[in-house]
C-alpha cells in the first residue's frame, strides 16, 4: 500500500509493521530492531515477549501526536522478530534461571565445574547477541536508516552503544530507569541487564551518563557514580521529588532543562520502562515504587529535542508479559499499551531532532 492510499484515520492493519504503517524497509527513514531476549533477567522473565506484545498492541494506536503531528510520514518500519534470537534466548534462559536458583541457595560456582560451565555458556551466548546487534545495526546504517532497539531486557543495547562510540565519539547517554545498572557482572553474568551501564562506561568514547528516575541502587553503584569525576551524573528520583516539594518554582519543566543541560550535543536515549511509576508497567521484571509519570517522561524527551541536541540512537527495554505469559490478559496487555505509546513518542522525537518538524 502506498502512502497516498493509506488512511491514518482507519483501523490499524495487522500487516506485520508497527501500528499497521504502510512503509517497507526501503521506504522507511527509521527502523525498529526487535530483540526478544531476557536471558539474564534476575527476577521475573517475560521481556523476550515484549517486542511481539508491543507489535500486537500497536494496531490500536492512533497516529496523531500533538507534539509531532505528521512525522510518522517520514517512515517507520519494524523488522521481523528473529526466530534465531528467540530460540537461543529460550535455551539459555533455562540455564540462567537454574544457575540463579543455585546462587540463591548459597551455591558457589567456583567450587562446581558443572555450574561454572553453565555460566560460561550463558556468557558466550550473551556475547553472541551483542555481536548480532552490532551486525544488524551496521546493516541498517549502511542503508541510511536511523535505528531504534526494542527489547527485551536492558542488556540488549551494548553492541549498539559500542558501534555508536566508534562513529560518534563524545556522545552522552540519557538513561531513564529505576536502577543504575552499574553492577559489574551481576550474578556472574558479564552482560547482565543490571550491568548495562557499567559495561557502557568502559567504552571511552562515551563522554557522559545522565540517569533519571534512579531509586533502587546499591552502595557500590553510588560510589562508582561519586568517583566518576562527573562522567556519571544521576538525578536520583527521591532528591528531585523533595526539591520540587520544597520549592514549587523548581517544577518538572525546569528540572528537565537542568537534566538536558548536563548532556553533550549528541545524545543516545536508553529507556528502561521501570523508570516509570509501576502503575504503567506493573509486570516489568523489577518494578519499583516511585518514578516518572508518563507525561513527565514525554516532557523530558521533548526537552532534548527543543534544546537543539541531536538524538543519534535509542532503545526501549523491559516491557514484559509477567513471567512470559503470552495469553491475552487485560492486566498484562496494559504493559504493551504503555510500551507502544512510549516507543512511538520516542521515535517521533528521534525524527524531530534530525530533520524537519
Amino acid at each position: 500500500m502506498s502512502l497516498e492510499k493509506f488512511n491514518p484515520n482507519d483501523l490499524g492493519l495487522s500487516n506485520g509493521n508497527f501500528a499497521g504503517l504502510p512503509f517497507t524497509y526501503e521506504e522507511a527513514e527509521l527502523v525498529i530492531i526487535p530483540i526478544p531476549w531476557d536471558v539474564t533477567t534476575s527476577y521475573l522473565p517475560g521481556t523476550s515477549r515484549g517486542p511481539q506484545a508491543i507489535l500486537d498492541y500497536s494496531t490500536q494506536l492512533d497516529l496523531y501526536d500533538f507534539d509531532y503531528p505528521q512525522l510518522w510520514r517520514r517512515g517507520i518500519f519494524m523488522k521481523p522478530i528473529s526466530k534465531t534470537v528467540l530460540t537461543k534466548n529460550d535455551e539459555l534462559r533455562k540455564k540462567a534461571a537454574a544457575y540463579i536458583g543455585f546462587l540463591e541457595k548459597g551455591g558457589d560456582p567456583i567450587k562446581s565445574i558443572k555450574w561454572k560451565n553453565e555460566l560460561d555458556e550463558v556468557n558466550k551466548g550473551c556475547l553472541w547477541l551483542k555481536n548480532w546487534v552490532k551486525k544488524e545495526v551496521r546493516k541498517c546504517w549502511m542503508d541510511g536508516k536511523k535505528v531504534v532497539l526494542l527489547g527485551g531486557d536492558h542488556s540488549t543495547p551494548l553492541g549498539y552503544l559500542e558501534l555508536l562510540a566508534s562513529a560518534h565519539p563524545g556522545f552522552g547517554i540519557l538513561q531513564i530507569d529505576a536502577h543504575a545498572d552499574l553492577r559489574p557482572a551481576y550474578e556472574g553474568f558479564t552482560y547482565s541487564h543490571a550491568s548495562i551501564m557499567y559495561n557502557a562506561m568502559k567504552v571511552k568514547n562515551i563522554s557522559r551518563l545522565v540517569s533519571v528516575g534512579i531509586r533502587d541502587i546499591c552502595d557500590q553503584e553510588v560510589q562508582m557514580a561519586k568517583n566518576s569525576d562527573g562522567r556519571i551524573l544521576p538525578f536520583y528520583d527521591h532528591i528531585l521529588r523533595r526539591e520540587i516539594l520544597k520549592n514549587p518554582k523548581q517544577n518538572w519543566k525546569k528540572w528537565c532543562k537542568n537534566i538536558v543541560a548536563a548532556l553533550p550535543e549528541e545524545v543516545y536515549i536508553s529507556f528502561d520502562i521501570d523508570g516509570l511509576r509501576p502503575e504503567y508497567c506493573a509486570h516489568t521484571g523489577t518494578p519499583v515504587p516511585g518514578g516518572l509519570d508518563i507525561q513527565e517522561a514525554y516532557m523530558l524527551i521533548n526537552a532534548v529535542v527543543k534544546s537543539g541536541r541531536r538524538i543519534i540512537g535509542m532503545d526501549l527495554n523491559e516491557v514484559s508479559l509477567g513471567g512470559g505469559n503470552i495469553e491475552k490478559n487485560p492486566a498484562l496487555e496494559y504493559n504493551a499499551n504503555t510500551g507502544c505509546r512510549l516507543l512511538y513518542k520516542m521515535m517521533l522525537a528521534f525524527l524531530a531532532s534530525t530533520g524537519e518538524k
